[in-house]
């Protein structure tokens, strides 16, 4: 059977996410990002496209790179103002019933004692359709706003992230047992104490002594989600995610990137396919391949190739407006995105070529052509390269996802290769077709689950 693509909605809860300049188009909506009808509305429309999620990005700090300054920044909304993502959750989970969502937050300005009560809570509310997209951060200007002087160097970022993790298990897996509570009004006990352990944990980033807050929430532990590709980003991901997000720009080098993973994986006992591989991708249909040329060509009069490099200078660090037109940038290993520096090695890049490359906002791939054209494009995505699905940007929203929806969805369909109905379950039992809602068996998480205490010695235990 044909693999089923798998589908995000990629959005953030501001007005500049991936391809800028496009809130200036005069049937977008994104200023209204301030107001729960926003994102209710669109929660609803995802759900009626039946999306597996809804992944919202999330940036600590702002784009000080280019320029020098904030000016492009805050002219174009480059990602600020933005909004906290996680208060988005309740309000979405209440108006539907299977979205699942994938949420952005910086590690190094949480403490994993009081985040792993925000995760628990929210996958509570919404039922087990949670997930968290680990990110460490790349931006000075956040490290300077949280009293640092500089981000941590990046390979200790990732350090630092497993020991996160490690506390975290602890918390969400092994401080409450799964029959913890009985709430038992009669006995009056709502939970029992011999099955609720404090969690000490003494590393060298967290110190942590005390019980989790919350009882066990349906996933326990939410998807886990990551994005990062380095070396060292690619063994933190073969350790810890379930879902990993790329960037490609074509498919043989996207293929090399999803065997990566998948070797990720195996090399830390798992299996090749325990982690699901999803693209950005940017998508412009319309009925007619005619139709959809000129609706790309009209998105692109109202898009600012001036905000997506300015965006593109603060994942590199580099300052691309020091540099004139035709004048060669120079590659210089940095502390932030190394997937995005590496794009320069060649030493071909120049300014006006970025520009060019941004020409719609941002630099993802992007499919300009008839639903059934763009049925076939995805699916040759998927068949050639081993991913498992898409993060769908928007352009102009919501017309972006309402159209893919309406006119995409329904080829893939028909190809049999996009579900016609939700599967019942959390967003794990979802996403990988199982009836179990937890980490599963191989994941180094399960490993911190609450066991039974060893009977005394010479008392058989029962359990």
């Amino acid at each position: 059977m044909a693999k089923q693509l798998l589908l995000n909605a990629f959005n953030m809860n501001c007005i500049g996410h991936i391809n800028h300049g496009l809130w200036t188009h005069p049937r977008d909506t994104s200023t209204q990002y301030k107001t729960l009808d926003y994102w209710t509305n669109l929660a609803r429309l995802l759900e009626r496209g039946l999306f597996d999620g809804l992944f919202i990005a999330d940036i600590v700090g702002t784009y000080d790179i280019y320029g020098q300054s904030l000016d492009v920044t805050l002219k174009e909304s480059i990602q600020l103002p933005v909004n906290d993502p996680l208060l988005l959750v309740s309000a979405m989970a209440a108006v539907t019933r299977h979205l699942g969502f994938g949420l952005t937050a910086n590690l190094t300005y949480e403490a994993p004692y009081l985040f792993a009560r925000r995760l628990s809570t929210l996958d509570h509310l919404s039922n087990g359709r949670v997930g968290w997209n680990i990110v460490t951060g790349y931006l000075d200007s956040a490290a300077r706003a949280m009293g640092l002087s500089q981000q941590p160097e990046h390979d200790r970022r990732y350090d630092q992230a497993d020991e996160y993790l490690q506390v975290l298990y602890k918390l969400l897996e092994g401080s409450w047992a799964d029959d913890a509570v009985v709430a038992d009004r009669q006995q009056r006990v709502y939970a029992q104490p011999d099955k609720v352990r404090k969690v000490s944990h003494h590393g060298e980033f967290y110190n942590v002594d005390g019980y989790h807050l919350s009882e066990p929430s349906p996933q326990r532990t939410p998807v886990l989600f990551q994005a990062g590709s380095s070396q060292r980003g690619l063994a933190f991901a073969g350790n810890h995610a379930e879902c990993v997000f790329i960037s490609g720009q074509d498919k043989a080098a996207t293929r090399a990137q999803v065997d990566k993973v998948r070797a990720a994986a195996q090399a830390a006992g798992r299996a090749p396919q325990a982690i699901k591989v999803f693209m950005g991708i940017t998508v412009i249909v319309a009925a007619t391949e005619q139709e959809a040329q000129a609706k790309h060509a009209e998105y692109l009069r109202h898009a600012s190739p001036e905000a997506g490099v300015a965006h593109f200078a603060a994942s590199t660090g580099i300052d691309f407006a020091a540099y004139e037109l035709d004048e060669p940038i120079g590659f210089s290993q940095g502390n932030a995105i190394q997937s995005a520096t590496r794009q320069l090695q060649d030493n071909a890049w120049t300014r006006r070529r970025l520009l060019e490359q941004h020409a719609l906002g941002g630099r993802y791939v992007t499919l300009v052509g008839s639903p059934d054209q763009v049925a076939e494009q995805l699916i040759a995505w998927i068949d050639e390269t081993g991913l498992d699905g898409f993060n769908l940007t928007r352009t102009v929203t919501p017309e972006s996802f309402e159209d893919f929806i309406d006119l995409v969805i329904p080829q893939l369909q028909q190809r049999g290769r996009y579900k016609t109905a939700y599967a019942e379950g959390t967003l794990r039992e979802k996403l990988f077709q199982t009836d179990h809602p937890h980490l599963p068996a191989d994941h180094p998480g399960s490993a911190y689950r609450f066991a039974p205490s060893p009977a005394p010695t010479g008392v058989p235990h029962h359990a």
